[in-house]
């Protein structure tokens, strides 16, 4: 029984508990569904107002696009109106240029026609005049056929012999007036001048070396000369300042030196040595001193004779005792001395001619190589040292001048100086006055007129000054100014590279336009 009411409790319970737990689910079902509810709602809401915000931007956006591309049209209207508006005033410009050219081209037509007319009536007039004018000298001819008695055919003949003999003996007269004004004028005044100088005076030549050679009685003598154990020899080269060559040349001795003077005195010295037999180191300094004193006074006497000569006087003992150094000294195995005094002998002469104090054209040229002699000592151009001497031993400045631009270094301050420069070329330039043959000289002259002439654009080139100046003629279409001292340059290089020559080359490119028209 108890068990039973406990098994219906149960069941009621759980019936109650079923009841109560739908009734619990369906509020809480009923609440979950309100809650849903509101929660769409909320999300329509918030999705309308996004929308609305959406379509206020797009809106805005739309009406932004349409006003630019309204502002922008605008203005691409306001632009193509005013292109249009400036063609149509170019082309009302244009108009109207064209009317006033229309009416200048009528203007001129009109004013043709005009001068057209005005020479067709010169031209009827000049046609009656022309036609008067063949009948009056048709009348004129007959008269003067009846009153010559001859035909017009024969009066014709007669003039044209006179007409004949009198062009002919013209004709004579000009060409004599022709070829002696041709001979008056056939050579330049300073090529006369040289001519008259060279012809007057012709100079002898004197080679020298930087070597002497001393003749021996015997081969035994070498052995004397050099001493024991080379003793006399090594006293001689110190006393003398000069090597001594033994070789085996026979029955000869070889001094070497670059100092003329010095090598002379050794020749001299060595030369009594041998004569006098006794060669030992006080005695060769005893000779070499005496022969050196010797030599100071012949050095003094050949430029005191060269002034004399010269008719120079005033010249100061130290440049006397330089001329007289001179002597000793040789350029290009012309000697010094020799060609100084040639030179002041032209110079004389050219400067006798053009009127100009001969006296000082001579003491400019004496003195134009002075420098020569003391080049091997001093530093710089021979030109210049001569410059400097001069002017140290009180010479005037027309003479300083003469010496420093006989190579055209410098300026020229007076006519001294360019008589000087041609002197000084005639005498070296001249063939056969410095050691160079004939056959070589005229080979060394050909092959740098064939090095110059290997260049294009080259018309002609000659070898002037004893090769000393090459002048090249250019064609003026082949090349221009810039041109032609780029070509001097190449030139020069070329020749320093193939030629073997002394001194320098001067390249002088000479291009010539020439414009020719004739009047017709």
């Amino acid at each position: 029984m108890n068990s039973l009411i406990i098994i219906l409790s149960g069941l009621g319970s759980l019936v109650v508990g079923f009841f109560v737990g739908s009734l619990l689910a369906k509020r809480t079902a009923a609440s979950n569904l309100d809650n849903a509810r509101k929660l769409s709602d909320s999300v329509i809401k918030d999705a309308q107002k996004a929308a609305e915000n959406y379509r206020k931007e797009a809106e805005i956006e739309a009406k932004d696009s349409f006003l630019k591309m309204k502002l922008d049209f605008e203005e691409k209207t306001r632009e193509t109106r005013d292109s249009l508006k400036e063609q149509q005033v170019a082309l009302i410009n244009k108009d109207g240029n064209l009317a006033r050219k229309v009416d200048l081209l009528d203007k001129k037509e009109t004013a043709l026609k005009d001068t057209e007319e005005t020479l067709e009536r010169k031209q009827q007039k000049l046609t009656q005049r022309l036609t008067e004018t063949n009948r009056l000298i048709a009348e004129q001819n007959v008269r003067l056929e009846r009153i010559a008695g001859m035909s017009k055919e024969d009066a014709k003949e007669m003039l044209i012999r006179n007409l004949e003999n009198e062009a002919k003996m013209e004709a004579a007269r000009r060409v004599k007036e022709i070829r002696e004004e041709a001979d008056r004028l056939a050579q330049r005044e300073s090529q006369k001048i040289i001519t008259v100088a060279i012809q007057r005076y012709a100079a002898d030549q004197c080679v020298e070396t930087t070597v002497s050679v001393v003749d021996l009685p015997s081969d035994e003598m070498k052995g004397r000369i050099i001493g024991k154990e080379g003793r006399n020899i090594r006293a001689f080269e110190k006393s003398t300042g000069v090597d001594v060559v033994i070789d085996d040349t026979p029955e000869a001795v070889t001094l070497s030196s670059f100092d003329p003077v010095r090598r002379e005195v050794a020749r001299l010295s060595l030369q009594r040595l041998v004569e006098d037999g006794r060669i030992h180191p006080g005695r060769i300094e005893e000779v070499v001193m005496r022969t050196r004193e010797e030599m100071e006074k012949n050095v003094l006497e050949a430029g005191e004779q060269a002034c004399m000569d010269l008719s120079i006087h005033g010249l100061h003992p130290e440049l006397i005792k330089l001329v007289g150094r001179m002597r000793y000294r040789a350029s290009y195995g012309q000697n010094c001395l020799k060609h100084s005094m040639e030179v002041a002998y032209l110079c004389g002469m050219i400067a006798s001619e053009l009127k100009l104090d001969a006296q000082l054209a001579r003491r400019a040229g004496l003195l134009h190589d002075i420098g020569k002699v003391v080049s091997h000592e001093v530093e710089g151009s021979h030109t210049e040292i001569g410059g400097d001497l001069a002017k140290r031993y009180g010479e005037n400045d027309v003479i300083i001048n003469a010496i420093s631009g006989h190579h055209q270094d410098i300026e020229a301050i007076s006519l001294y100086t360019p008589i000087v420069e041609a002197c000084d070329a005639i005498s070296g330039a001249r063939p056969g006055a410095r050691r160079e043959t004939l056959e070589s000289y005229v080979k060394r002259l050909e092959k740098l007129e064939q090095i110059a002439g290997s260049f294009d654009g080259v018309e002609k080139a000659y070898a002037i000054q004893a090769g000393r100046e090459i002048r090249i003629m250019v064609s003026a279409e082949k090349i221009d100014d810039a041109q032609a001292a780029s070509l001097a340059f190449e030139i020069s290089r070329k020749l320093e590279k193939e030629l073997e020559y002394p001194g320098h080359i001067k390249v002088v490119v000479i291009r010539e336009t020439r414009a020719v028209e004739y009047a017709k």
